[in-house]
């Protein structure tokens, strides 16, 4: 079993990559739809169960995006005879990446994420200010920080189908 992560700042097409590779056939979830991550407040670790949308201004500072490690865990016992991507991102996603086989992180330049934060249907961050700010704040930081990390970097503002297969080819 290979358990791939792939990662990538919010808009970068982490959601459309899992649905193309689903369509292809290939066990893929989507960790923001697919139950491993949540709100937390970080002040005192609750889970938050009804977040404000959008969010308000100063939110995003109490507030983070969270992935469950125990999640991720039952997933590798789950997918052990074949290969599974997770896709998603999460503040605190360092303390599972010893779970993966693979880390695959999407980049996109600073226009075509203004673009796709702008025009996408399928999920409201980043249309607002405050989350339109994190997002631009943190697309560069992304890149650094999982080129340091020995990720495969894949330029995610190419065509949908050249993005998935050069994720599938990152698989091995």
């Amino acid at each position: 079993m290979t358990l791939v992560w792939v990662t990538g700042n919010s808009g970068t097409g982490k959601s459309t990559v899992c649905g193309v590779l689903r369509a292809r056939g290939h066990l893929a979830l989507d960790a923001d739809e697919d139950g491993f991550s949540r709100w937390i407040d970080r002040a005192n670790g609750e889970v938050v169960t009804d977040p404000p949308c959008p969010v308000p201004e100063g939110w995003l500072d109490r507030y983070g995006w969270e992935i469950v490690r125990e999640r991720v865990e039952a997933l590798v016992e789950e997918s052990r005879s074949r290969i599974a991507f997770l896709c998603g991102s999460a503040e605190n996603e360092a303390c599972v990446l010893d779970l993966f086989d693979v880390i695959v992180c999407l980049v996109i330049d600073e226009d075509t994420l203004r673009h796709r934060l702008a025009t996408r249907t399928t999920n409201p961050f980043g249309q607002h200010p405050e989350e339109l700010a994190a997002a631009l704040k943190w697309n560069p930081r992304m890149r650094a920080i999982y080129e340091s990390r020995g990720a495969t970097i894949i330029d995610a503002s190419k065509p949908v189908t050249e993005v998935v297969d050069c994720v599938i080819d990152a698989a091995g």
